[in-house]
């Protein structure tokens, strides 16, 4: 078709982002009841949500006729009084990865580039693709982030530089003393977007305060998300935390109404649920004792993951998979981030983990 070959040849040569396979459509194909189906694939909380959220979504079901606070003007005060923040200095997102999809827009276009890590988070070379950028990539070291070879890849038409710690899919983790060093030295021209996804899963030794450095770094962005520990993943409700200048951007680009009235009272009710966060935190700790547990036994390898899931070693990652799916078992293959012979798979709850790590040996061979 003639219109859509006129599409910009960045977007034709797009290949979307492919999430993980959900329940139904594994039931669907294998002809397999829901109820059997255990989905390790795309690092939910297994608890579900808290209390405090439940009771938030279901007194903001009456206003549903109404359109949303555009503004978020009472999850904003929620994280004025959770980070010591100005409301000036806060943007919220359909999900984190909507405010990585603003800092591109906001930033980047043709004749600038994005810098990201091998093996780092799919969005990032998506989003400044679709924007017409110029995408750098720069090799992993240990699955991780190189920071001193990301420094060296800054060049004058670099406009963003993507970290994601911890990072997804590999779980790798940069301690903060060595991110506060890098941030120094990164130049002023240069937006830094920090996805913290998944820091709430932080052990008490990994744990560092970005937002702090935020009155020091005007060129730093904080992408925070509700999706993981808070258990919100089908709200989707995220935020980005930076100098008011750059906020004002990624407003200007950012849909009105992009996050809808139950994600905002959710998300502001359980910013306070310390309870409930701690109880996932647990769960997640004590899950990644099992599985890690579970590798060691079959001998196979894996990679230390700061984050709610782990990645390991299963040879034919894509036969590996194939086989699990059979057993009514989801979890991810990661070959598109260039590591086909690697599996990531989310922590569940104690059966969940047990279930995988039972159907695990048959699907090795």
């Amino acid at each position: 078709m003639r219109l859509c070959d006129l599409s910009p040849a960045h977007i034709r040569a797009i290949s979307p982002y492919q999430p993980g396979k959900p329940i139904a459509e594994l039931a669907r194909e294998m002809g397999l009841a829901e109820s059997s189906i255990v989905k390790l694939a795309s690092n939910e909380n297994p608890l579900g949500f808290g209390d405090k959220a439940r009771a938030a979504m279901a007194a903001a079901l009456d206003d549903l006729a109404r359109y949303p606070d555009g503004n978020g003007f009472e999850l904003k005060q929620a994280l004025c009084r959770r980070y010591g923040v100005a409301m000036d200095e806060i943007v919220l997102g359909n999900g984190s990865n909507d405010v990585l999809e603003l800092a591109a827009r906001a930033f980047l276009g043709p004749q600038t580039s994005a810098i990201y890590a091998q093996h780092a988070f799919a969005v990032y070379p998506l989003a400044t693709q679709a924007v017409g950028a110029r995408g750098v990539e720069v090799p992993a070291r240990h699955f991780g982030h190189d920071l001193d070879a990301m420094l060296a890849a800054i060049t004058p038409d670099t406009r963003v530089l993507f970290i994601a710690n911890p990072n997804n899919p590999t779980g790798t983790f940069v301690p903060g003393p060595e991110l506060e060093a890098f941030l120094v030295r990164v130049p002023d021209h240069v937006l830094v977007v920090l996805d913290e996804a998944y820091t709430e899963y932080l052990g008490e030794d990994q744990r560092y305060d970005a937002i702090a450095w935020l009155a020091r770094f005007p060129n730093l962005l904080v992408c925070r998300t509700f999706s993981k520990a808070y258990g919100l993943a089908g709200l989707r409700v995220g935020y980005g935390l930076g100098h008011p200048a750059v906020i004002d951007l990624l407003n200007r680009v950012r849909q009105p109404f992009n996050v809808g009235s139950v994600a905002l009272a959710a998300a502001a009710a359980a910013l306070f649920d310390s309870d409930f966060l701690a109880r996932s935190y647990e769960v997640n700790r004590a899950g990644m004792a099992q599985l890690t547990a579970g590798f060691a036994r079959l001998g196979l390898e894996w990679i230390p993951s700061a984050g709610n899931f782990v990645t390991f070693r299963a040879g034919d990652g894509a036969g590996v998979n194939r086989r699990l799916l059979r057993q009514g078992v989801i979890v991810r293959p990661i070959a598109g981030y260039g590591m086909p012979e690697w599996l990531r798979v989310s922590i569940g709850l104690e059966a969940e983990n047990a279930r995988f790590l039972e159907a695990l040996p048959q699907a090795l061979g």
